[in-house]
C-alpha cells in the first residue's frame, strides 16, 4: 500500500511541521532578543506616569561607564558598548580570548513634553533605568469642576 500523495509530496500533513521546527534556533524558540545579526538586544520596559517616563533597561553584566545616552529632540538613544581581552601564556602556548558587545535603542517620545534638564538615569543590579520628567503643562490635570450658574 502506498501513501496518498498530494501536490508530489508523500506527507503533507508533516512538511510545514518540519519546515518550522527546522526553520527556528533550537534552543531559541520565539526569542525576540535577538537582532538580525545574532546579537543579543536587551529588554526595554517603558512606563508613563501623570509627572514621568520611566525607562528600565536589562543589561546586567554592564558598567555604568558603558553606556551612552542622548536625547536629541524628541529621540532617546540609549547605547552601549563594552570590549574585554584576556591573555594567558603558558609553556608553549598563548590563549587569547576577546568579547566585545554593543547595543543601541532608540525611542521616539512625545513632542514637547519631556522636561530635559531634569533627567535623571542610573543603574544598580543590571539594570539600567531613566527617570524622564514631563513638563508642568503636559502633566494630568485633575479635572476642573465647571460650575452651572
Amino acid at each position: 500500500m502506498n501513501p496518498a500523495k498530494r501536490n508530489g509530496n508523500r506527507f503533507p500533513a508533516f512538511s510545514p511541521l518540519f519546515d518550522d521546527f527546522f526553520g527556528r534556533e533550537l534552543f531559541n524558540w520565539g526569542n525576540n532578543n535577538y537582532s538580525s545579526t545574532s546579537t543579543t538586544m536587551p529588554s526595554v520596559n517603558i512606563r508613563e506616569t501623570g509627572d514621568n517616563f520611566e525607562v528600565e533597561v536589562a543589561a546586567p553584566g554592564m558598567d555604568k561607564k558603558d553606556f551612552q545616552i542622548t536625547l536629541d529632540g524628541n529621540l532617546l538613544t540609549i547605547s552601549s558598548s563594552k570590549q574585554q581581552s584576556s591573555e594567558e601564556t603558558e609553556d608553549r602556548y598563548t590563549r587569547r580570548e576577546f568579547s566585545y558587545q554593543s547595543f543601541q535603542r532608540s525611542f521616539q517620545l512625545p513632542k514637547d513634553v519631556v522636561d530635559q534638564e531634569n533627567i535623571n538615569a542610573r543603574y544598580e543590579n543590571g539594570l539600567l533605568c531613566l527617570t524622564i520628567p514631563k513638563k508642568e503643562e503636559a502633566k494630568k490635570q485633575a479635572p476642573k469642576m465647571i460650575e452651572i450658574s
